[in-house]
C-alpha cells in the first residue's frame, strides 16, 4: 500500500510540469537582438485579460535578459494558441488473487486516475524579417491558469519562466 501511495505521488508530481520542446535556427547570432516588439494581428486565443497577464509576464521576463520594447524592434513576437483534448487512459489497477487447497481465482479492476481534459497549447516565435522569419520557437501546454486573477497570473509567470528557461540556447 505504501508503494501504491508513493507511485501515484511521483505519477501525480511527474505530470504537473509543463514541457516545453525548442526549436531554433543554429546560424542565428543571438547577440545581435536587442529589441523586440508584437505582431498587431496575433491571434493568441487567450481571453483579453490572459492576453494582458501572459504578455506582461513575457515582458517582464524579456527585460530581465535584458531586451527592450521598441517600434523598431530587431524582432517580432508571435503568440498563438489553440485548445485541445489531452486524453488520459491512465489506470490503476488492484487486483484480488489467491490459491489454496486447488482452488484458485484472479479478479481486476481498472480505476481510472485521470480524465480527459482540456488543455492549451502555446507557441511563441521569434521572427526577423530581415533574415528569413523565425529564428527561435518554443512550444508547451498549459492544462490549469487557476481561477482567481491571482492564480491566473502567478501560473502565467510560472509558465513564461520555464519557456525562457533555455534562452538564448547554449550551442
Amino acid at each position: 500500500m505504501k508503494l501504491l501511495r508513493i507511485l501515484t505521488a511521483l505519477l501525480f508530481l511527474t505530470s504537473c510540469g509543463a514541457i516545453v520542446n525548442y526549436d531554433y535556427e543554429k546560424n542565428t547570432d543571438f547577440s545581435t537582438y536587442k529589441t523586440y516588439d508584437y505582431f498587431t494581428d496575433m491571434k493568441t486565443g487567450f481571453s483579453q485579460l490572459d492576453d494582458k497577464r501572459f504578455i506582461g509576464a513575457i515582458d517582464k521576463k524579456l527585460e530581465t535578459l535584458g531586451f527592450e520594447q521598441s517600434e523598431t524592434p530587431s524582432f517580432r513576437i508571435d503568440i498563438q494558441s489553440v485548445e485541445a483534448i489531452n486524453n488520459f487512459n491512465n489506470t490503476v489497477g488492484v487486483g484480488i488473487g489467491g490459491t489454496g487447497n486447488g482452488i484458485g481465482g484472479v479478479g481486476t479492476i481498472g480505476i481510472p486516475i485521470n480524465s480527459n481534459r482540456n488543455i492549451r497549447e502555446v507557441s511563441i516565435e521569434f521572427v526577423d524579417d530581415s533574415k528569413n522569419g523565425v529564428f527561435w520557437q518554443a512550444e508547451t501546454t498549459i492544462s490549469n491558469i487557476g481561477n482567481s486573477p491571482e492564480k491566473r497570473e502567478a501560473s502565467f509567470v510560472k509558465l513564461v519562466e520555464k519557456i525562457f528557461s533555455k534562452y538564448p540556447p547554449k550551442k
